[in-house]
């Protein structure tokens, strides 16, 4: 299965991530399909980069986003607002 998910980079304490296609049973930092975007959670506001054209084109062919990278991409409106999972069982219940 092919995954959107963050890939760190940057120095210790000092995170940034790339935004990354790449197989799910690849490590975290090991060899991507393709890099779509950066994040940088340490900018005030949050410094969130991601191409528009090619995080549809992923999702379009089966690309699941992690949660981190659903959350940005609902953030950048280009997919709809994840579901929390905490609040889809207390809606259940």
């Amino acid at each position: 299965m092919v995954k959107i998910r963050l890939q760190r980079v940057g120095a210790r304490s000092k995170p940034s991530y790339r935004v990354v296609v790449m197989n799910s049973q690849a490590p975290r930092d090991g060899a991507y399909i393709a890099r779509i975007g950066h994040y940088d959670p340490l900018t005030d506001p949050e410094t969130v980069s991601i191409d528009k054209d090619q995080a549809l084109k992923w999702l379009q062919k089966g690309a699941q986003p992690s949660q981190a990278v659903a959350r940005l991409l609902s953030k950048l409106g280009i997919t709809a607002q994840p579901q929390d999972a905490g609040s889809a069982q207390a809606t259940q219940a």
